[in-house]
């Protein structure tokens, strides 16, 4: 079945590599997420993926200790190369053609970020893998899926999520009478705070028209359904009035 969409952005969590444990990498789940992204990627779809690093270090927990933020953050950056090289590997053996890029110069395990070698990438078949963030320190990984997508002129920016599939009124864990919301603009996501990622990525996602949308990657075969144009988790865009999911 062809794709809902022609190229897009893939945002992961470090915490999906780390499996049940909730840190590190865990081996399970890397390669459930490359046979993902595979099955995603035989679809015919320009697939780029961003990479976050939560599993290994948190740059604003350092800095929480007193570690200098800039010299944290960077850290963190690490970290993302780290969770990068890792989901590169498990694609590879799964037989799909990628292209690891980093932010900041790591020429042994890495290209530099350079865009249109990207888009070439994607235009040739590859997947390509996003690692260090912006490159820069207070940034988050977010902010870097924001601006990758933008970079490379994604359709739509695909957040994926743990066990959360969707964004709620308020927090389902702890409140079952929580609301899913089905389609939310972007100034209602700002207004209320919904942490469906940082106000600064989604700030650039609200400037340049750029589609969110927020699923749970942990249901079956949940991004492939996505791609094929399936109804699934909730959607930021320019709406005039939010939804919720009929119950």
């Amino acid at each position: 079945m062809a794709s809902a969409y022609q190229r897009v952005v893939l945002k992961l969590s470090g915490e999906a590599l780390s499996g049940p444990v909730g840190y590190g990498i865990d081996a399970g789940a890397v390669a459930y997420v490359a046979a993902q992204i595979k099955a995603a990627w035989q679809t015919g779809i320009q697939l780029a993926v961003v990479v976050g690093g939560g599993n290994i270090w948190r740059g604003q927990d350092g800095a929480a200790w007193g570690m200098d933020r800039a010299t944290a953050d960077n850290a963190g950056m690490l970290a993302t190369v780290i969770n990068v090289i890792a989901l590169q590997d498990a694609l590879e053996r799964a037989d799909v053609v990628t292209r690891a890029q980093s932010a900041i110069v790591i020429q042994a395990v890495a290209e530099p970020f350079i865009r249109r070698r990207a888009i070439r990438h994607l235009e040739k078949g590859r997947v390509v893998l996003f690692g260090a963030g912006t490159g820069n320190p207070f940034m988050s990984t977010d902010t870097a899926a924001a601006l990758r997508a933008m970079d490379i002129g994604a359709e739509a920016l695909l957040m994926a999520k743990h066990k959360v599939d969707g964004i709620y009124d308020s927090d389902p864990r702890s409140n079952p009478s929580a609301r899913r919301f089905d389609r939310l603009s972007y100034l209602e996501a700002l207004n209320r705070r919904l942490q469906v990622m940082d106000s600064t990525a989604l700030s650039l996602c609200m400037d340049n028209h750029l589609p969110i949308v927020v699923f749970d990657m942990f249901r079956e075969n949940s991004l492939l359904r996505l791609l094929n144009g399936e109804r699934l988790g909730t959607q930021v865009a320019d709406f005039a009035e939010v939804a919720f999911t009929s119950s």
